[in-house]
């Protein structure tokens, strides 16, 4: 049994903190490493009024995870802003980005509880902002990590994210993994409330990207793929790729299809029609998914690219000029 607990709480949703991408894996004594773990951005606010829980775009979510909105279950102080990544595990025991969005998707509370017991989740926490009133943001990393270890009592849906100072080696067994990448960090650098600095480093062990879906095409009345495009400064949609591939299930393309028939314009939303494309239906650009690809090709679309699962972003900030 989970019990949510929501109150009128005094703190006010910030912008977390963000890596900036790099190629290359700094080493040193200032420097640790950890897995960056494939999920939702989850940060948590209690101050001893109630507990919420929001997402980095300041999205609440804490009607989603309910499991980890009982404070006391795992946090020694009620007044903290914690920081961390909610994940799902697939079947091969890895963390699984369709999975959580099983979750994260979810706007029906009914279909919530279910979820709760069918998709369990994991929160990750690696940072803390706040805590017992004060802003702590301006500590050291490896000061804030310490407090954060003093307070947090791991159970079966909340853990601490271990920290190592072999970047390279942790780098080389995540890849031997498949898993998506690692964030390495300065263990003098305070926390940049919502900056991207590169205090904080990701290094991916594969690329992914957001993008739009502008149309799909059918097979037997069920979409089979999904035509895909990012904006450019002026506020053109251009076509990257199409992909019908991806971790989904039978059902998954059912929903997919419904929610992209409810969709459908006769408007072309692209800024050029899309070569060998004449069977596709345009939709309005408003879904937004999550893809995993091998590279750019020199046109300009994706390499290999598949589905790593549907996630609410704003369309608009889909671009280009972020890749």
């Amino acid at each position: 049994m989970y019990y949510l607990i929501i109150g009128v709480i005094h703190l006010e949703p910030i912008l977390p903190m963000e890596p900036v991408s790099s190629l290359t894996i700094p080493s040193g004594e200032e420097w640790i490493a950890q897995v960056k773990w494939d999920g939702v951005r989850v940060l948590t606010y209690a101050d001893g009024g109630g507990v919420r829980l929001f997402n980095r775009k300041k999205n609440e979510r804490t009607m989603h995870y309910p499991e980890i909105t009982n404070i006391r279950e795992y946090c020694g102080s009620r007044s903290v802003i914690l920081d961390g990544e909610v994940i799902s595990l697939g079947e091969n025991g890895k963390p699984s980005f369709q999975q959580v969005m099983r979750r994260d998707g979810l706007r029906n509370i009914d279909r919530i509880r279910g979820a709760a017991e069918t998709v369990p989740i994991i929160y990750m926490i690696f940072d803390i902002v706040y805590l017992n009133g004060e802003w702590i943001n301006d500590k050291p990393l490896h000061d804030r990590t310490e407090l954060l270890s003093s307070i947090i009592t791991p159970n079966e849906h909340v853990q601490l994210v271990s920290s190592v100072s072999q970047t390279e080696g942790l780098f080389n067994a995540i890849k031997e993994q498949g898993m998506e990448g690692i964030v390495i960090k300065r263990t003098d650098a305070p926390y940049a409330i919502g900056k991207k600095r590169d205090d904080w480093i990701k290094v991916k062990n594969f690329r992914d990207v957001i993008a739009v879906i502008g149309g799909f095409t059918l097979r037997h009345n069920t979409v089979n793929s999904i035509l895909l495009g990012l904006y450019d400064s002026k506020g053109r949609l251009h076509y990257v790729g199409h992909t019908g591939t991806g971790k989904m299930t039978v059902g998954d393309w059912k929903e997919l299809t419904r929610e992209l028939k409810e969709l459908e314009t006769e408007s072309l939303p692209f800024e050029k029609i899309p070569q060998r494309r004449a069977d596709a239906i345009w939709v309005r650009p408003k879904k937004t998914v999550k893809i995993k690809f091998a590279e750019w090709t020199e046109g300009g679309a994706l390499r290999q690219p598949s589905i790593e699962g549907f996630i609410e972003f704003p369309p608009e900030e889909c671009l280009l000029e972020r890749i």
